[in-house]
């Protein structure tokens, strides 16, 4: 059998992380798993957001100053707000990643705001299920093309007058 005859594999779901491939059919404890995960994700936030306040105490026992201070805040939002809205993207595309890499230290500071953006998206699916899905959708959907053969001679087609 030639490599042109062989039947072509059909394409699998790639797995999310804590839901493996149940986001497919939304089967075998999917909505458990979503509640589990946004649970652990607001959870996580709200440790998160303690740790940032034990860490404002420290600065502010420290007395190292309103400015310094006030520009540590700043810097927390404002990673925390451009970490979610990255986080929130990636879930409806993937992310370039050359990108993804320069931003790691700016991700890595907005942890509070990849958090929440993690738990919001878990209220309304897995995160990155719709972009899963839709890449699977494409993937099935063009195997279904390429792997359906054509009946007749296309030449002997008759044409209506």
């Amino acid at each position: 059998m030639s490599d042109k005859t062989k039947p072509r594999p059909e394409p699998r779901p790639e797995p999310l992380r804590f839901f493996g491939t149940t986001w497919v059919e939304r089967d075998a404890g999917y909505t458990v798993r979503r509640v589990g995960v946004a649970a652990g994700a607001l959870t996580a936030t709200i440790a998160s957001l303690l740790i940032l306040r034990f860490a404002y105490e420290g600065l502010r026992i420290a007395a190292v100053g309103g400015l310094v201070t006030l520009l540590i805040l700043i810097m927390f939002a404002a990673c925390s707000a451009l970490a979610f809205g990255h986080t929130w993207g990636a879930f409806t595309q993937r992310p370039d990643p050359a990108r993804q890499a320069s931003l790691r230290g700016l991700l890595t500071i907005g942890f509070v705001g990849s958090l929440t953006a993690y738990f919001l998206r878990s209220l309304k699916e897995a995160p990155g299920e719709s972009l899963h899905r839709h890449e699977y959708e494409a993937s099935r959907t063009q195997h279904t093309r390429q792997s359906t053969r054509r009946t007749g001679n296309p030449a002997k087609k008759q044409r209506h007058r």
